[in-house]
């Protein structure tokens, strides 16, 4: 009876798996990248003022649109006034919930690999029913879409004169990135289409097809966007940084600054 039990608790144990692939690598690189990100923006973002984050026609993504009041003390980074509604809207995406429930609280650890032993509540408690906020977070980060695309458009006008520089490009391609990772949601693809039973029914509905159709290419790629969104936000944020303090030179056409 003993080692029956001994058994069935080893059985039971948690991390028990018969998988023999390694599993674990990608809860420990996902929590490696979020971790490094994570860490980089928070000290980039509360810098603020004591390491440049605008040169030229550049503007940090993570500044973008710049909300400086006067009455703004200089201790007070104007990056927090713009973080929160992309924090709660990757936060709260349906992918990145997967991803780090795994890699920080190996709930599960992977598929086919035992979790703690435990009821089961789902997202239905506090704090995590704060997710069904997702929705929310979506129509805030839509507006940034345009907001990001102005700024791309601006870092080609510098001094009455158009041109073209690394910073316009990667301000540019990260406008693109997050724009596919936005228009990839989950929540606007229903939002779109989703509750529709018949796309031909009329003029209006057909148009919503068709814009179902385009964000369903975005959907079927969502964990790529995310990841490469999140990691050129993050190295174009770095890069005008660079520039901004006069680390690296940005070669451009206006004459390099």
């Amino acid at each position: 009876m003993a080692q029956a039990t001994g058994a069935l608790a080893r059985e039971r144990r948690y991390g028990k798996t018969q998988r023999r692939d390694r599993w674990w690598l990608e809860p420990v690189l996902v929590a490696t990248g979020l971790g490094a990100f994570i860490a980089y923006s928070t000290v980039s973002a509360l810098l603020g003022e004591h390491w440049a984050f605008e040169v030229g026609p550049y503007l940090s993504p993570f500044f973008e649109p710049l909300i400086r009041p006067d009455w703004l003390p200089d201790w007070f980074s104007p990056a927090l006034f713009i973080l929160p509604a992309p924090l709660a809207f990757r936060t709260t995406c349906y992918y990145y919930r997967r991803a780090y429930y795994r890699a920080y609280f190996m709930s599960p650890p992977a598929c086919a690999v035992r979790e703690p032993a435990g009821s089961y509540s789902g997202e239905s408690r506090f704090p995590l029913v704060l997710q069904q906020l997702h929705r929310f977070a979506l129509y805030a980060a839509l507006v940034f879409v345009p907001v990001l695309w102005f700024g791309a458009l601006r870092s080609y006008w510098h001094d009455g004169e158009l041109g073209v520089g690394l910073g316009s490009v990667l301000i540019t391609v990260n406008a693109f990135l997050l724009m596919m990772y936005t228009f990839g949601c989950h929540s606007l693809r229903h939002l779109v289409a989703g509750g529709l039973n018949c796309f031909s029914c009329s003029t209006f509905r057909q148009a919503r097809h068709r814009a179902w159709r385009f964000v369903t290419v975005a959907n079927e790629h969502h964990r790529l966007w995310a990841w490469t969104s999140l990691i050129g936000v993050g190295l174009t944020d770095l890069y005008i940084h660079l520039v901004a303090n006069d680390v690296i030179t940005d070669p451009n056409t206006w004459g390099s600054f």
